[in-house]
């Protein structure tokens, strides 16, 4: 679970109507079988050339997950913000020391969304962060009782093996709900209506999964 109070400004924000999305970029069309594991040793190797990637957390960030959680027609699952109007995400949230994260991640989006019915594909096997902009670190930390620069993630892509009744915003009723809305998106909208704080990071996981967010015949069978 993340709260972040106060970030809730609208003009930290560029948003776009999840229901009239710009105009769309495909994916090119790969075989995900046979192709899948080299495209994301591309993107990986990339990463790590540039520097936005890392093996281990660096200090003075919260660990945390992210949930890229997607349906068989290759939408993401994102959500809007009770306490942040007009503000889209995957989920994500902290995860104890010692905690295995893949079990971390499935724990979070339980806890936010209600969805068990979830199966692993794949991860990004390094770190990746995001600090908490200057106007909210300090409320932030102060909620918290902490002094985090921001965040370190581990992300995770689930697939999504339930129906759409199974997607509560209650959660599973041990943590107070996070989420007013939620939707199925192409990545370019999740992209879009991202918080400019976290759009660095969704735009290299999105990179790192895109060879899974391509049409397939076979998905799900």
């Amino acid at each position: 679970m993340d709260i972040y109070p106060g970030v809730g400004n609208s003009q930290f924000y560029r948003l776009a109507s999840p229901n009239c999305p710009a105009t769309l970029v495909k994916f090119a069309a790969v075989t995900l079988q046979s192709r899948n594991q080299f495209k994301s040793l591309q993107v990986l190797r990339s990463l790590t050339q540039s520097g936005l990637s890392m093996e281990f957390p660096p200090d003075g960030y919260r660990r945390n997950v992210g949930i890229c959680l997607v349906n068989p027609s290759r939408k993401i699952f994102a959500a809007s913000r009770i306490n942040v109007p007009d503000t889209w995400q995957m989920p994500q949230g902290g995860a104890d020391e010692g905690e295995d994260l893949r079990n971390a991640a499935l724990r979070e989006l339980r806890e936010e969304t209600g969805v068990t019915s979830a199966e692993f594909v794949a991860e990004v096997p390094y770190w990746l962060t995001y600090d908490f902009p200057f106007e909210a670190k300090g409320r932030i930390n102060r909620h918290w009782g902490t002094s985090y620069k921001g965040q370190a993630q581990k992300w995770f892509l689930f697939k999504f093996t339930g129906r759409d009744e199974e997607i509560n915003l209650m959660g599973d009723g041990s943590e107070k709900p996070e989420f007013k809305e939620w939707s199925w998106m192409f990545p370019e909208q999740v992209l879009e209506l991202a918080v400019f704080f976290k759009k660095p990071i969704y735009e290299q996981v999105l990179k790192v999964f895109s060879p899974y967010l391509v049409e397939d015949v076979n998905y799900g069978k």
